[in-house]
């Protein structure tokens, strides 16, 4: 009987401290199902579920975007598509974009390539980029062509950058730089780097 009691006692003192035992076990084994886990954890299996992998496809497509008024604001094709959920990214084989202003001024971008952020604020033009810009309202102003390898358009602050390489024709004018920064609503373009330019004689009246 005194063995009895022993044991009991001895079992009363482990039953204080068995929600403890089983919390640390059960954090343990917590511990380690997030490291075994795939999709869980820091390990590799977290490193795999950030992939660069897209997560739906458009092929043959075209997206146009109204303005409450029912006025088309900007138009965009290309031959495929592909989102990226991970950096939330659009990229377009054969992207041809057409936007137009507020003014009625219409700018066409077009390249082999081209990456959108989320909400289309910023498009880089990859491979022969192309950005030209006309005022149909305001025939004077001369149509503006922005030729580069890359190109960076900033779609609400309509700015177009290149740290690259660009052929700038206004009108008959000719601009050559090592890149450039280009903001439509100051008018104000900068050419950095080796500038080459030719500039075409005004015609006078006779």
């Amino acid at each position: 009987m005194s063995t009895l009691r022993g044991f009991g006692r001895a079992w009363d003192r482990i039953s204080i401290y068995l929600p403890v035992i089983l919390m640390a076990v059960l954090a343990l084994a917590t511990y380690w199902l997030a490291r075994t886990t795939p999709g869980m954890g820091g390990g590799p299996a977290g490193v795999r579920q950030q992939r660069h992998e897209a997560d739906y496809f458009l092929q043959g497509f075209s997206v146009k975007n109204f303005a409450p008024n029912g006025r088309l604001k900007n138009e965009i094709q290309g031959s495929e598509a592909r989102h990226y959920p991970d950096n939330d990214t659009l990229e377009i084989e054969q992207p041809r974009m057409r936007s137009y202003s507020e003014t009625g001024a219409l700018t066409v971008a077009t390249a082999k390539r081209a990456i959108s952020n989320g909400d289309g604020s910023q498009v880089q033009l990859i491979g022969d980029a192309v950005v030209t810009r006309e005022t149909p309202q305001h025939p004077e102003l001369p149509r503006l062509e922005v030729r580069g390898e890359f190109l960076h358009i900033y779609a609400n602050e309509e700015r177009v950058k290149s740290d690259q390489p660009v052929t700038l024709k206004r009108g008959g004018d000719v601009f050559q730089a090592d890149n450039m920064d280009y903001d439509n609503l100051d008018r104000i373009m900068e050419l950095r780097g080796r500038v080459h330019g030719v500039l075409q004689p005004k015609k006078t009246e006779p």
